[in-house]
């Protein structure tokens, strides 16, 4: 990995149950560079690499010393392709890659619209399958002891299916392409120094849902 990360790049893949989106920001900076966001469309195995090599020229690709991708609970197609496509890249550009499940993503955003400031309040995200029962995850709100007294949040219980679901603090999922990739970069640049060269091989998708669903 190259050490000289003043001109280096993080890029951040998602996937929603409607669409995708990349976003690139420079190593210690909280604004975007570049992002690029688009609905499904039929042939997405293609269209993905396609639209990532017109986001990102080949010729550039050597900017990027992190990656971050979502994981899931989306759309069943496109969890899966954008995990295979970040952990190509991680491992032909030798980077590190880590994951985040999409609803970690929102539950700041969540927890902030429903007034949720309360240290160690728990609350549930969760979505409504069409064909049975309930895919939810659970996350604590949690304030830095630093100076600026931050929030951040806790992932207590990573997004999976429930046959019934009647927690009474608990928050529909609102997918949000640009916030969700946002989200994705601060919590890579936070993450970053924990990871591995080889990290592109724990990075799996969230299979909570089939196909069938």
């Amino acid at each position: 990995m190259n050490n000289n990360t003043k001109d280096q790049l993080t890029l951040g893949i998602i996937s929603t149950d409607n669409s995708f989106g990349f976003a690139c920001r420079k190593n210690k900076n909280n604004e975007f560079d570049n992002f690029f966001v688009k609905k499904f469309e039929r042939d997405l195995c293609n269209n993905l690499i396609v639209d990532f090599a017109n986001f990102f020229p080949k010729k550039n690709i050597n900017q990027i010393n992190k990656i971050s991708v979502s994981i899931g609970p989306a759309n069943f197609n496109a969890s899966r392709l954008v995990v295979v496509l970040a952990r190509t890249l991680s491992q032909q550009i030798n980077c590190s890659l880590d994951s985040f499940s999409s609803f970690e993503l929102m539950a700041k955003r969540i927890a902030i619209k429903n007034n949720i400031y309360v240290n160690k309040k728990k609350f549930w995200i969760f979505k409504k399958l069409k064909n049975r029962g309930y895919i939810a995850g659970k996350y604590e709100v949690r304030v830095s002891e630093t100076l600026d007294k931050s929030l951040y949040i806790k992932e207590l219980i990573i997004p999976r299916i429930y046959n019934s679901f009647t927690e009474k603090s608990a928050y529909e999922a609102e997918y949000n392409d640009l916030e969700d990739l946002r989200e994705l970069l601060t919590l890579s640049n936070k993450n970053f120094d924990n990871l591995r060269l080889d990290s592109w091989k724990n990075v799996i998708p969230l299979y909570t849902l089939s196909p069938i669903n």
